[in-house]
């Protein structure tokens, strides 16, 4: 394929990937008065039009893939089930076990490939680091420590909240703020304040969320209506996804080029350890060469090693930046939880903001007995999908007439409480080529190995207890 030089002259800075932290370092770049190309592999969303909300089959749409996701990736084969951890299988009482083998079963990797990346999707969850959590090698002997510490995180996380319009409480919840949230806490839904009610009993404290969706009209756009659709994209305008927040301000300064629809297949070294530039394939599938000063990768924890490694050459024979043969390692997977009931009084519960109260009492990395990494719990109704009739109908059972009197008593009644717990790096986690899958450009797939420790599952099995418990309560 021929290759033409990048148009338009040449960048300081060309970032790759448009996510949370490409969409951020090309907003912060552009302020310093750099000019940056930034590179994203997907489309441009319209929220007003690309979003479903509006539609009659809403539900079934879940977010619009412009770009489908489930194939880009692959995976390697997953860890035995082992007969003790029998309690941790997933399953609902109308189809019984969602996996019958004895293997884990892969769920996907889930993203966006689009310009915003996943915020595009995210749930909105607007949280600063447990201080306690940036020491972890020193303190307790596991993983490795923050080059920095929270006081020097401190004054960028009010910036950042600044910019996308965080809504949070007042009370934070041992994350020391300098200055309050901009915007004042969501009002808990009904369902939420019942939740806390019930938790009471048990000694647990629930608070409101931090949330990257407004709680009232803020740089220009509308306050959340509690819809509860946040996974499946906001076209109200609520949600600080990167695009309308980050990339829309970039692009304000006029030193911000967007080229969406161009995939990078690899970065070329040059020498004096520099890069010599950045090929991709564009939209209407011309190869092209862009070249900086600086480069930045910021295409996602198992998109950005498979760039890395993919990018081998005389100058860097391992891979881009491959070295120290770590590109890739240490991945670390998100270990959640959810449990889903039927409350015996009407909640409306399909309605108000997902995660709009949390609970930090074992967010502390030694706060869960035995085991070393925390977590957290929080209302999870909506953000379970449990927000429309088509979820519903599949918690219920029956059918005909029984199927439709059980979907009127109990509409609006399920109460879900997720948890998310840390996963610590290990050895058997990592990103690596796939030897035979590759993409239509030719490149190798990322291959996702992904292996829970014994401590990541008993994190796993305290999580599960305590969701239920907490249901129950």
């Amino acid at each position: 394929m021929a290759e033409a030089e990048s148009q338009g002259g040449a960048a300081d800075v060309v970032v790759i990937g448009s996510g949370a932290g490409g969409g951020a370092c090309a907003w912060a770049l552009t302020r310093r008065g750099l000019k940056v190309l930034l590179l994203e592999a997907g489309s441009a969303y319209d929220p007003l039009n690309d979003y479903r909300l509006d539609q009659d089959n809403w539900e079934k749409k879940r977010f619009p893939e412009k770009v489908p996701v489930a194939d880009r990736q692959s995976f390697a084969p997953l860890q035995e089930l082992e007969p003790k951890w029998e309690s941790l299988r997933s399953w609902n009482r109308v189809f019984g076990r969602f996996n019958p083998e004895t293997t884990r079963k892969v769920w996907g990797y889930r993203h966006v490939v689009g310009l915003g990346g996943s915020t595009l999707h995210f749930t909105g969850e607007a949280h600063r680091m447990n201080p306690a959590a940036m020491k972890m090698r020193t303190r307790f002997g596991v993983a490795a420590d923050w080059p920095i510490d929270y006081a020097d995180l401190e004054p960028y996380y009010t910036k950042v909240e600044r910019l996308i319009g965080v809504s949070g409480p007042a009370e934070t919840s041992g994350r020391p703020h300098a200055n309050p949230f901009p915007l004042p806490a969501h009002p808990l839904s009904y369902a939420a304040q019942k939740i806390q009610t019930g938790c009471r009993e048990l000694g647990r404290t629930w608070v409101a969320n931090s949330m990257a969706s407004i709680s009232s009209a803020y740089d220009g756009r509308p306050g959340c209506n509690y819809c509860g659709n946040c996974n499946r994209g906001c076209s109200r305008l609520d949600k600080g996804t990167v695009d309308i927040t980050f990339i829309a301000k970039a692009r304000e300064t006029g030193r911000c080029e967007i080229r969406t629809e161009c995939q990078v297949t690899r970065i070329e070294s040059g020498t004096s350890d520099r890069v010599a530039g950045v090929h991709y394939v564009d939209a209407q599938g011309n190869g092209q060469m862009a070249r900086g000063q600086a480069i930045v990768v910021a295409c996602g924890a198992v998109e950005t090693p498979r760039l890395l490694l993919a990018s081998h050459d005389g100058y860097s024979p391992a891979g881009l930046a491959n070295e120290s043969r770590l590109v890739g390692q240490n991945f670390m997977e998100t270990l959640a939880w959810i449990v889903s009931g039927l409350h015996p009084e009407p909640l409306g519960s399909h309605r108000g903001l997902p995660a709009d109260t949390i609970c930090w009492d074992f967010n502390a990395p030694n706060a869960i007995p035995g085991v070393i990494g925390g977590c957290r719990f929080n209302h999870g109704t909506t953000e379970a999908s449990l927000n429309g009739p088509i979820n519903y109908a599949g918690l219920v059972g029956g059918w005909g007439h029984e199927h439709k009197r059980a979907m009127a008593e109990t509409f609006g009644r399920a109460l879900s409480i997720g948890a998310i717990g840390e996963h610590l790096p290990n050895s058997h986690s990592f990103i690596d080529l796939d030897p035979v899958k590759h993409d239509r450009f030719g490149t190798p797939l990322a291959r996702i190995h992904a292996h829970f420790t014994e401590s990541d599952i008993e994190r796993l099995e305290f999580m599960a207890q305590n969701c239920e418990e907490m249901l129950r309560g």
